[in-house]
């Protein structure tokens, strides 16, 4: 396979730029990041078309992965609970060194196919669930080493990788490369890759979650009442939605119930 990730930097001698050149070359970087991504949309959609079946039939979506990567699909994580209201458990990290050791960054755990093997089985993964592998390079051994299980188990599963023909993406269902060249810094995947991962994990809980209904309109009708903002937010949604011209009886109805939908629903109920 070809290591693009791996690849020199088309930039020489960052050192001796300025900021300006600094800042102006990343973002004409960044800039390559969505088309790679158009390119690969087709890919995309049927993954998530095969993560909602697995979702509606009472599975979660599990991400396996390691390193920039690993970390910010436990970000994306534990965003949905509180944007869409759904239950935690739902969605799963599976990464290498353990989502209770984040922020120590033990890259060396990326190796350990065993601790991917021990997670699978301590969270009880199944053919009801749907398991998304993240790997710039498409070679991670932990991440690869839990796909080839998920075949083992007949567990549907897909990948989000940055090179072409890579051993992670022979290995799952629903493989989506998006290639985005070299990075800025020779080999540094938090950059380009990362953005990949990050747009990628949010196009994909946030279409799974509107078409399991968590949304609607364009609204956060199922957004847990966490803080102020989400509190008055929410309680003017509820004002627009059912023309309810008064703050505070929004509000009330808004409390008992406990999310806009509920509200919805009950007075939906009493007309």
């Amino acid at each position: 396979m070809e290591r693009i990730t791996e690849q020199p930097s088309l930039y020489r001698h960052l050192e001796k730029m300025s900021v300006e050149e600094l800042v102006t070359n990343i973002n004409r970087e960044d800039q390559k990041v969505a088309p790679a991504i158009e390119k690969e949309l087709v890919k995309i959609s049927e993954m998530i078309t095969a993560i909602e079946g697995q979702l509606r039939a009472g599975g979660r979506l599990i991400y396996l992965g390691a390193g920039s990567g690993g970390r910010l699909s436990v970000l994306d994580k534990v965003e949905l609970p509180n944007t869409f209201g759904i239950e935690k458990g739902v969605v799963i990290c599976l990464l290498a060194g353990g989502e209770e050791n984040l922020l120590q960054v033990l890259e060396e755990k990326e190796d350990d196919t065993d601790d991917a093997l021990r997670q699978m089985e301590l969270y009880q993964i199944n053919e009801k669930d749907f398991v998304l592998g993240i790997s710039a390079s498409g070679t991670t051994p932990y991440v690869l080493e839990g796909l080839k299980k998920c075949r083992e188990l007949n567990i549907p599963c897909g990948c989000i990788v940055n090179n072409p023909d890579s051993p992670i993406a022979a290995a799952c269902d629903y493989p989506v490369e998006v290639i985005t060249g070299p990075e800025f810094i020779s080999g540094s995947t938090r950059m380009k890759c990362g953005t990949v991962q990050k747009m990628l994990f949010d196009m994909i809980s946030t279409t799974v979650f509107v078409r399991l209904g968590r949304v609607e309109d364009n609204r956060m009708v199922n957004v847990r009442l966490i803080n102020n903002k989400a509190v008055d937010r929410s309680v003017k949604m509820l004002q627009e939605k059912r023309n309810i011209a008064d703050y505070e009886e929004a509000k009330k109805l808004l409390i008992s119930f406990g999310s806009v939908k509920k509200a919805m629903d009950y007075i939906d109920s009493q007309q």
